[in-house]
């Protein structure tokens, strides 16, 4: 099939702004990514994790596997639940590291030790998120199928490099914010939005069942 180039460039910049449009907004995994950027643990696994899982389900969303995600609505129901409890859980986590006087320099120090925790970490906040297979897969995907084939997947392929500077620039860019959080207080700043945040996500997953 013949591809325009005009029509090819058109899609792959909506799906690039479209994409955008998903992906910057305050979220589990984009305070995840924010706070392991600032304290420089295990950046570049995070990023890769959040880039690779994006591209597989943006190529799924593409691929016409959201409208098998709207016609299982228990499926849905269940990840609903599922990833309440866990960003409610995380939100404790964060709301007890609080409590504590980390510092930058403990935080770094301790790298080594956590990263299989921290790659769990943000697979869980990915793939364990609703919000994620209802942007990306059915929002997304119904988006890119109103485009006739392939410039459905040149939108897809801008959508996936959205998320690929998006998730670069949040995560290498956050050690910018480092000299602040050498003091302790600013980490339990961070630590009581997160919370917040990741408590009012699992609340409202809840609500949304």
């Amino acid at each position: 099939m013949r591809v325009s180039v005009s029509s090819a460039a058109v899609a792959a910049a909506s799906g690039l702004g479209f994409g955008l449009s998903l992906i910057v907004a305050i979220g589990a995994q984009n305070i995840f990514v924010l706070r392991q950027g600032i304290s420089g643990r295990h950046v570049p696994a995070v990023v890769t994790v959040c880039v690779v899982s994006d591209i597989v389900l943006i190529a799924a969303g593409v691929g016409g596997f959201g409208l098998i995600v709207e016609s299982a609505p228990q499926v849905v129901a269940v990840a609903h639940y599922a990833g309440a409890a866990f960003l409610i859980g995380y939100a404790a986590l964060a709301a007890r590291r609080v409590f504590t006087s980390a510092t930058l320099i403990a935080e770094s120090a301790r790298a080594t030790v956590a990263f299989d925790a921290t790659v769990v970490t943000c697979l869980a906040l990915t793939w364990l998120n609703p919000h994620v297979y209802l942007d990306t897969v059915v929002l997304l995907g119904s988006f890119a199928n109103t485009y006739a084939s392939p410039d459905r997947w040149f939108l897809g392929a801008g959508a996936m490099l959205a998320s690929a500077l998006w998730f670069t620039t949040l995560g290498f860019g956050a050690r910018l914010l480092r000299p602040l959080f050498v003091n302790p207080l600013a980490w339990r700043v961070l630590d009581s939005v997160i919370a917040m945040t990741l408590l009012a996500l699992g609340i409202g997953l809840l609500c949304s069942v």
